[in-house]
């Protein structure tokens, strides 16, 4: 072998080249975001990947630059991508089920991640959503629950097989000028707060307004800004002219990342999370959080974030005032967030959790 010839890496996991296909329900920013950092680790190690998903997502998460094929999500892409896996990996239940019926008399087994869950509608709406979480539950050979939670629920509904798998998403990238990115949002001598997140009504936004009249008291006045899009914006911008509210849209925004890095408190003030994504980033960048005790959330954050009650305008208004009235304590905040994002598992340790349960797979299977 010449000096400048590049080894080939022994596979240590199943047989190579084991072929898996990544399943996304929709275009969440956690779970795309996950599915895009396993592919990236997963294709490096020699696996075939193929992603299933929202075109959208492919445009705003690259698969393919990661090194996967992209199938777009209709029902005959994914049937036909699933002819041809090894394993079958769904990323939240609505994926799950779409996985399982693509499935539907091949012996394939199908790995679901709950990225979602928690407490789900009432009524009708609720009755479907536990149903199709028992039929996903019982139809995949191992569930991975990101929370405890989620294991817990995944159990409760039938799992053969659950297991805690916190998922971790990429770092923070390069660090951007964060006095340009408040001089465009307006707020160079005035405190930014910020929460990022579908306009949907677990995200909490509702309350997140009621909190915001109180800041209209504090001098200067906070700007709170809120990244995302969805179906309760019409509701949020009549709220915010009508009440005189100091709260911004911003819409779906790629560079949220940045606008968090750049902010002064972080918000979170969701009726369920699992592995949230914003506190994630918030606590590794060193941006103090405020986040309802919900889910997943206690969990992740320990004791690096302010906790309040779901649904408590009053208490979510109380810890954002006393973080902005105290440098001190937010900076105490910045230390403790980033300690404790150092305890959670590398990209490098998900991908081989993830490989390990794969190649426990292939040998029970027999393939």
């Amino acid at each position: 072998m010449s000096s400048s010839a590049v080894p080939v890496p022994v596979q240590p996991y199943g047989r190579p080249p084991l072929r898996t296909v990544q399943v996304l329900g929709g275009a969440g920013a956690g779970s795309s975001a996950h599915v895009r950092s396993l592919t990236t680790g997963l294709a490096a190690r020699g696996l075939r990947v193929t992603v299933c998903a929202p075109a959208e997502a492919e445009g705003e998460y690259d698969f393919t630059g990661a090194g996967a094929q992209f199938a777009p999500d209709a029902v005959s892409a994914l049937r036909a991508a699933c002819a041809g896996a090894d394993v079958v990996h769904a990323h939240g239940v609505q994926a799950g089920m779409r996985a399982a019926l693509a499935l539907s008399g091949r012996r394939v087994p199908l790995v679901v991640t709950w990225h979602g869950g928690g407490p789900g509608a009432k009524g009708a709406l609720g009755r479907l959503a536990r149903l199709m979480e028992r039929r996903v539950a019982r139809a995949a050979a191992v569930v991975l629950g990101t929370s405890s939670d989620q294991v817990d629920l995944a159990r409760l509904r039938g799992a053969r097989d659950a297991r805690l798998a916190p998922v971790t998403v990429p770092g923070a990238r390069a660090r951007c000028d964060l006095e340009k990115v408040r001089a465009e949002l307006g707020v160079v001598e005035r405190p930014l707060l910020i929460a990022v997140g579908s306009l949907v009504a677990h995200r909490g936004y509702g309350v997140l307004l009621d909190a915001a009249r109180s800041w209209r008291a504090l001098d200067p006045v906070p700007l709170l800004v809120i990244a995302g899009e969805g179906p309760l914006r019409p509701e949020l911008t009549r709220r915010i002219v009508d009440e005189d509210l100091p709260v911004r849209l911003l819409g779906r925004r790629p560079d949220a990342a940045e606008l968090l890095a750049a902010a002064d408190v972080a918000v979170l003030p969701s009726r369920w999370e699992a592995r949230s994504l914003l506190a994630q980033e918030a606590l590794r960048a060193g941006v103090a959080l405020v986040a309802t005790e919900v889910g997943g959330v206690p969990e992740l954050v320990g004791e690096a974030a302010v906790l309040v009650p779901y649904g408590d305008a009053e208490a979510l208004a109380a810890g954002v005032s006393g973080l902005l009235s105290s440098p001190t304590r937010r900076a105490v905040l910045a230390e403790a967030g980033r300690a404790q994002a150092a305890t959670w598992p590398s990209e490098d340790d998900t991908v081989a959790q993830v490989l390990s349960v794969y190649d426990e797979l292939m040998e029970r299977w027999g393939r």
